[in-house]
């Protein structure tokens, strides 16, 4: 399967600042792209590097002048084809035995606050479930029942803690619950952010948009969940993955701006040259 992907996105900034961007695809997937990205920058200023940070995303840093500036990206991914796999068991790890580098996934981060009420919940609706997939899958039907998608109500500082009280909000904030329910159950998970088109699934007609989802980290190996959709999915492609969305924001200005425009497309295409 073949899949094309892209955005286009400008900010108007205000004053000459600095910007962090993580919008390229992640390094996982790069000897799936077909020719190489064509990410460009228009306005950008005069300094521009790229970078890995500390979760093996590749991102960039931009010193840019006041005015408009706009990221471009285009690319078509091969992709399997397949739905999300789903392993039947996979071992729910004691935390003295997990690797030290996944300990980090089982701490309180910005928008995921284990050391809130939710732990308490958590065990109290979570404890009798059976370790392991079972156990996320719960998470995973209790979030998908619990908020309400509304694209009018996102907004980007809501927490886990505020989605559960609130009850509505967006593919972030249906991870942002999932990945702290998780955390409060010692299960580490992780946010992960990038590309999922319509592809098997009836279209919807809002707007194309990045797309949330979490990952877990049971029997040696991290697994792909979707309490948004709380479904398998075809055609995910990943740009980052962090504890939450602070540390995989698509940009970061240091100074006043506004969005100007915000585009995102993936879907499936036939030829290579689409």
């Amino acid at each position: 399967m073949l899949i094309k992907i892209g955005f286009d996105i400008s900010l108007n900034i205000d004053v000459e600042t600095t910007v962090l961007y993580c919008l390229r695809v992640h390094p996982s997937r790069h000897n799936d792209l077909c020719y190489g990205e064509s990410f460009r920058i228009e306005h950008g200023g005069n300094n521009n590097e790229e970078y890995w940070d500390t979760f093996g995303n590749w991102c960039g840093r931009l010193r840019c002048r006041a005015g408009v500036l706009r990221f471009v990206n285009q690319a078509v991914v091969r992709d399997s084809g397949l739905i999300d796999p789903r392993p039947v068991q996979a071992h729910q790890h004691d935390v003295w035995e997990l690797p030290q580098e996944i300990l980090r996934f089982l701490l309180p981060s910005r928008y995921c606050e284990t050391d809130s009420e939710l732990l308490a919940f958590a065990w109290a609706n979570f404890n009798t479930t059976p370790l392991g997939i079972p156990r996320v899958e719960a998470i995973c039907d209790f979030v998908n029942s619990h908020i309400k998608f509304d694209y009018m109500q996102a907004r980007a500082n809501r927490t886990a803690l505020e989605a559960y009280r609130e009850r509505i909000g967006v593919c972030r904030d249906f991870t942002h619950l999932a990945v702290t329910l998780c955390r409060c159950m010692n299960i580490p998970a992780r946010y992960v952010t990038g590309y999922l088109g319509d592809i098997g699934v009836p279209a919807v007609p809002d707007p194309m948009d990045f797309s949330a989802w979490m990952e877990v980290y049971l029997g040696g190996e991290w697994h792909t969940f979707d309490p948004r959709h709380n479904t398998r999915r075809i055609g995910r492609v990943v740009i980052a993955r962090g504890r939450d969305a602070s540390d995989v924001a698509i940009t970061t200005v240091f100074g006043n701006h506004q969005l100007v425009n915000f585009s995102v497309f993936t879907e499936e295409v036939f030829d290579v040259n689409a």
